[in-house]
């Protein structure tokens, strides 16, 4: 699967906004981790996070948060993709699907789902509400301060770790890769 291919798909069953925009902010971020990690791989990478959250919209996560992830993989299989990697990737984005990651692409879509919602949380708090204005100091006192976007998993982010990667270098990839789509996320 291309990422065209792939936008296609998730167009089909993503319909609200907010939802769309983060998948390319993961998606940004998981291109600009690949560069680093796994720089042949930087088209599919981008694509696992595009898809992670494909289900969103179409399973009753709110009330079994086991089911978000497998959902996605049964969207995917009835679209007659068959990727393993890609499911297995989906699904660790949420250790409660029963997933656990494991690889470096797992923890690499573990940590930039929550991420990328944090970086925005943080340039909301700007008053241009710009990525650009965003520092790397920002982001890190922000991270420190565990009342701001409570609901953004620290743990989560900082799995980061596993990859041989550091949180540091997590928000570098953060701000850098969505400041390059910024007009796109409205930010």
């Amino acid at each position: 699967m291309n990422r065209e291919q792939a936008h296609d798909i998730l167009m089909k069953y993503m319909k609200g906004q907010n939802y769309i925009t983060h998948s390319y902010a993961v998606e940004a971020i998981m291109k600009g981790l690949a560069k680093r990690l796994a720089p042949d791989d930087v088209e599919y990478w981008g694509i696992v996070g595009l898809l992670h959250d494909l289900d969103e919209e179409q399973c009753d996560w709110q009330h079994d948060m086991g089911v978000h992830g497998p959902t996605s993989v049964e969207i995917l299989k009835k679209e007659g993709i068959e990727d393993k990697v890609l499911f297995d990737a989906i699904c660790a984005h949420n250790p409660k699907s029963g997933v656990k990651a494991k690889t470096t692409i797992q923890y690499a879509i573990l940590a930039a789902d929550p991420m990328s919602g944090f970086v925005k949380a943080v340039a909301q708090i700007y008053p241009d509400k710009k990525i650009a204005s965003v520092k790397h100091k920002s982001v890190m006192k922000r991270f420190n301060e565990l009342r701001f976007a409570a609901g953004a998993n620290r743990d989560y982010m900082e799995s980061i770790e596993f990859t041989g990667l550091s949180l540091d270098d997590l928000i570098d990839v953060a701000l850098e890769e969505m400041g390059v789509i910024a007009d796109v996320l409205g930010l």
